[in-house]
């Protein structure tokens, strides 16, 4: 069964070495990265991260992390509906689970999580990807995010009403 476990000091270098493809490398920020940026999200005052590794039954298939005010620690130039919003920050899965299903379980797993209000209510959950990146595009439309016409830097926003 899928599930989303908590980052901690047991399975945070296992998730850093999961891998993706190397043409999905555009598209996919690196772990270690998503990590550093959680870290600087909890130690902020207005923001907070969530990362969560993705396991199916005992075996890591992937990370997810989720964001609460993310606008906060990306300055002045952050998309409007970041602020007070969720927003799913980060999906990677590695590549000896791709096409399995674990994106989609991943995703309805973060925004069951989200729907929990961990960090209060929110109007909204937002995400962004790159206009090259039709696997995201679809992937998130399919759960009701739409594009709202914002740019996050060189991505394209989109926008669950929650």
């Amino acid at each position: 069964m899928v599930h989303l476990e908590k980052i901690t000091h047991k399975n945070a270098w296992d998730v850093c070495e999961l891998t993706i493809f190397e043409s999905q490398y555009p598209f996919v920020a690196d772990n270690e990265e998503s990590l550093a940026e959680a870290y600087l999200a909890v130690t902020s005052e207005a923001s907070y991260a969530y990362p969560f590794a993705v396991y199916d039954d005992d075996t890591l298939v992937g990370f997810v992390m989720l964001g609460y005010n993310e606008s906060a620690i990306e300055g002045p130039n952050a998309p409007a509906s970041l602020k007070n919003n969720y927003s799913l920050w980060r999906l990677m899965i590695d590549k000896r689970y791709q096409r399995q299903g674990f994106g989609r379980e991943a995703v309805r797993l973060a925004l069951e999580f989200v729907r929990t209000w961990p960090h209060g209510k929110a109007e909204a959950c937002v995400t962004s990807y790159n206009p090259e990146n039709e696997v995201a595009r679809k992937l998130y439309a399919s759960f009701g995010f739409a594009e709202n016409g914002e740019m996050d830097d060189d991505e394209i926003v989109a926008v669950l009403k929650l």
